[in-house]
């Protein structure tokens, strides 16, 4: 893939996972027992980055998607917790991708990246509120997370299995 190839892929992926963020934030929360619980389906991005782009690239499109909706539909606070959910969720994925595709799936490391996400969250909220039982609220939370892991790991996975250009820019990483 030529700079230009790649750096065009980037800014696809990270205009995706901003509009499919803005369109997430715009849907109520589908866990009435989980209030503020939502899907992370942006993170069918990441997945696919981590699975086609070197780990900077990868950060890039993570950043790029962090910041620009946190500009176009966001506060401050919706800021802070997205960053810390995304960039521990991130370093989580990272992590256990390295365990190699003979250990690990991809659907286990949107898992891992889901809770991650949460575990990055709570503690953001616990140093907000000057308290750690916040962390009570992660049994919750890691239980929706397992679930929506699973969900977006099946998605992401389909992607690149099916999507002739995801299947050879998966191709050129390894």
């Amino acid at each position: 893939m030529t700079k230009n190839q790649r750096l065009v892929y980037i800014a696809l992926l990270a205009a995706q996972a901003v509009i499919i963020s803005l369109i997430e934030r715009a849907i109520p929360s589908p866990f009435a027992f989980a209030p503020g619980a939502k899907l992370g389906l942006a993170n069918i991005i990441t997945c696919m980055a981590l699975y086609t782009l070197s780990v900077k690239d990868t950060t890039k499109v993570v950043a790029i998607r962090l910041t620009l909706a946190a500009l176009l539909g966001g506060n401050l606070s919706s800021f802070m917790y997205s960053a810390s959910g995304a960039i521990l969720s991130l370093f989580g994925m990272i992590a256990v991708k390295q365990l190699g595709p003979s250990r690990i799936s991809l659907i286990g490391v949107s898992v891992a990246g889901a809770i991650m996400h949460n575990v990055g969250q709570l503690l953001v909220a616990s140093w907000i509120a000057q308290t750690w039982t916040v962390l009570l609220y992660l049994p919750v939370l890691s239980f929706i997370g397992v679930l929506s892991g699973i969900a977006i790991g099946i998605m992401a996975n389909y992607l690149l299995t099916h999507v002739e250009k995801l299947v050879y820019y998966r191709y050129l990483r390894e």
